[in-house]
């Protein structure tokens, strides 16, 4: 609709002027009361509107993004202070995940997810109070990704290259789901990820000589959202000619796909060139 407010009595007295009251109450039922499903929604749209796209040509790229939207209050489900891509910094606001199929001529969200926080998420009182179903759990925004490419999949969609900032592309668990897909990606990744050419992988750490503190055992850090990783620990130093922290990255055509690595902890890749996440993403 052609109007900046889009609550509901507004939307009442434009789409039914001559019986406003009637229509309020109708539409406070459906916001707030009837049941429907947002990805049934998305799904018929796509039905009606993805033939008249491949019209213009086949599907070349899944798009993986996300969108903040800025809040004043705290009372809307999942409202956080979090980074929010529309202004460009920390601020409260919400989140949503969403995937979308696209060619040279046109694009289509196909899945639309909100972010619940896991300060929302643990919280009893607020689940209750917002009507939060039982079944949603906290989900990192890759793995809310994961699950869309996934069923995207499963129901058959015209697949592409799968799109991502490195706020996706840094967590290992999401590039790892993309290669068992069978899908192949190009993604942002940061400065400080390491990569081994195949069969290469880095060498454990020296055997503890006796004196000062024992070596612990150093778990990768997880990727949650768009926190930034730690540097990959000085104890594990990778064979000569590997790539170390801080490096030229090597070019495409110079990383194969490669299986899991010795140590376990990084599944077989393909690497694509980086890309700088877009402003407002």
């Amino acid at each position: 609709m052609p109007m900046e407010r889009k609550s509901v009595e507004p939307l009442a007295a434009v789409t039914a002027p001559s019986r406003v009251a009637a229509k309020h109450q109708s539409l406070l039922h459906f916001v707030g009361q009837a049941p429907w499903s947002g990805a049934a929604l998305l799904a018929r749209v796509r039905d009606w509107v993805l033939p008249r796209i491949e019209q213009r040509g086949p599907i070349r790229a899944w798009i993986v993004d996300d969108t903040g939207f800025p809040k004043k209050g705290k009372h809307s489900v999942g409202v956080a202070r979090q980074y929010c891509g529309q202004l460009g910094k920390q601020d409260n606001c919400q989140i949503a995940v969403s995937l979308s199929i696209a060619n040279d001529a046109a694009s289509l969200p196909i899945a639309y997810e909100l972010y619940l926080p896991h300060s929302w998420a643990e919280d009893p009182e607020q689940r209750k109070k917002a009507k939060i179903p039982a079944e949603i759990t906290f989900r990192t925004m890759p793995q809310i990704a994961l699950e869309q490419i996934r069923t995207a999949k499963a129901e058959g969609v015209a697949p592409g290259v799968v799109l991502a900032d490195a706020g996706y592309g840094a967590d290992g668990g999401f590039r790892a789901g993309l290669s068992e897909l069978g899908l192949t990606y190009v993604v942002g990744v940061q400065p400080t990820l390491s990569v081994w050419r195949p069969g290469e992988s880095p060498l454990p750490p020296k055997p503890w000589s006796g004196r000062g503190r024992p070596p612990s055992r150093v778990a990768e850090p997880t990727i949650t959202s768009r926190s930034r990783p730690r540097p990959w620990p000085r104890s594990l130093t990778p064979r000569p000619g590997a790539r170390s922290p801080g490096a030229k990255e090597p070019t495409p055509s110079s990383i194969p796909a490669s299986p899991p690595c010795a140590c376990g902890r990084h599944p077989g890749t393909t690497i694509g060139p980086r890309l700088t996440p877009k402003s407002g993403s």
